[in-house]
């Protein structure tokens, strides 16, 4: 009997698709995945509607909405609920090895039969941060170890480098940049310098002096390119071990990241197109076409159904998204233009985005000062710097009805309230919604990459009997 096709699925974290070259980023960022990427279908037009770790990757691991999943939060409490099942357990339960790589700890990663874990993280006092190679060093052992088992095998790899804090080792923090990021002149820093929630954890991984923007996104860059690098060694590696014939890889990410855009500053939150846009391609020589970039429009919740329709792995499964598949061999498939957007990290907000439209309603009051109403017109200003919500009530008010009425259908077809509802704790600090824009800016705060750290990663109690090393 011909074994199982094996599955490699890279997770990078934060991750915007709009500055890879793959997707027309003027800087040669990713040139490796780039080469990789043609070798399949890549898709350029993918939501993460669920923002940011733990929903996007809840829905990415069990193919489901948030209505099914209740998952919208970072901090998101407890586990996942009984009647889910991820990516992990479907494998697992058809005699796949399944390792997660970077990941522990966090509700999306239940089911994994093994976890190891890397240092993902740094500071400027702790100098230049190796994420990738520190990936590297455990992840392509573990790829030796399972290609040499009888058993196929599903390894997740969580790559950190492109979140902050960015400290990509050299040469690569100059790869981007040849300016002086300490010149006296230049006060492109100072509203981040100046903002209380943020200013004491960009502190601690800012150059002492840095006072240019640009060399803060040119760092981010250059993470990309560093660790562009490094997957190269694990492509390397798999190919080496005889897997590229029997083995799908899939790339994507649980989010993007907004660098100097909306006062966001160097994070993902925020329900606007450099945090929801995300990159996504498959490779498999000989089952999937090559040299295909396609441009309809899909979600994080595609992503499960099609790993499996790929693989020719049956479940009874009802998954809310929906296999990809079929655009890939030119043939029609379900057309979802239109989605519910959620967010619970820093703010907690929700919206409905069509191909023109981007629409936000804050449901309390968020640190950053804004509106509790944002509409975006997306042809003529795709860079969502103009909110027109004043000048276009109506179409306010279709967006909101639209939105309210998929609420309510989701509603009654999954039988639980909108978690965007009952997440009244989404921000860890209790006592339910901030009543203003005052109280939120004064009670959130972030000061380490610890914290950061620690915010990400929450021991459950449901991975107690996971293996863990």
């Amino acid at each position: 009997m011909k074994k199982k096709p094996n599955l490699i699925l890279f997770g990078i974290d934060s991750l915007r698709a709009d500055h890879m070259s793959l997707y027309g980023y003027p800087k040669l960022t990713t040139p490796h995945m780039d080469d990789y990427a043609s070798l399949g279908t890549s898709f350029s037009n993918v939501t993460s509607p669920h923002i940011p770790t733990t929903p996007g990757y809840t829905s990415m691991f069990t193919g489901m909405d948030a209505f099914s999943t209740d998952v919208v939060a970072l901090r998101h409490e407890g586990g996942l609920g009984a009647h889910l099942k991820t990516l992990a357990e479907i494998l697992g339960e058809q005699g796949y090895n399944t390792t997660c790589v970077g990941f522990s700890g966090n509700p999306a990663s239940r089911g994994f039969q093994k976890y190891l874990d890397f240092e993902g993280w740094g500071s400027w006092e702790q100098g230049r941060s190796p994420k990738a190679e520190n990936l590297n060093a455990v992840a392509i052992p573990e790829l030796k170890r399972l290609a040499s088992e009888e058993k196929p095998f599903f390894l997740f790899l969580r790559h950190m480098d492109p979140h902050a804090p960015y400290l990509p080792p050299r040469p690569f923090e100059r790869m981007f940049y040849s300016g002086d990021e300490c010149d006296p002149d230049n006060h492109s820093l100072d509203p981040i310098y100046e903002f209380k929630p943020f200013c004491d954890f960009h502190a601690s991984w800012f150059p002492p002096g840095c006072t240019d923007k640009d060399y803060v996104i040119a760092q981010y860059d250059g993470e990309a390119a560093y660790m562009d690098a490094c997957i190269a060694n694990i492509l390397t590696t798999s190919s080496q071990l005889g897997l590229d014939e029997n083995t799908l890889v899939v790339f994507d990410a649980d989010h993007g990241e907004t660098l100097y855009d909306h006062g966001c500053y160097f994070d993902h939150h925020g329900l606007y197109e450099p945090t929801l846009h995300i990159p996504l391609f498959f490779v498999w020589p000989g089952h999937v076409p090559d040299g295909i970039m396609l441009d309809q429009q899909c979600y994080m919740k595609d992503v499960t159904p099609t790993i499996l329709d790929l693989m020719d792995l049956r479940t009874r499964i009802k998954f809310d998204g929906h296999s990809l598949k079929p655009l890939m061999f030119g043939q029609p498939r379900e057309v979802e233009p239109e989605a519910y957007i959620t967010e619970a990290t820093w703010m907690r907000k929700h919206g409905w985005r069509t191909p023109q439209w981007k629409y936000i309603h804050a449901l309390e009051p968020d640190f950053h000062f804004k509106p509790e109403i944002e509409l975006y017109d997306m042809v003529a200003d795709p860079e969502e710097n103009h909110n027109i919500a004043e000048e276009q009530p109506e179409v306010v008010k279709m967006l909101e009805a639209r939105m309210q009425e998929h609420i309510a259908r989701r509603t009654r077809k999954t039988g639980r309230t909108n978690p965007m509802y009952t997440n009244l704790n989404w921000h860890g600090h209790g006592g339910g919604p901030f009543k203003t824009s005052q109280q939120a800016y004064d009670t959130m705060h972030i000061g380490s990459p610890n914290q950061a750290r620690r915010l990400q990663a929450k021991e459950l109690r449901t991975q107690r009997g996971a293996k863990k090393l």
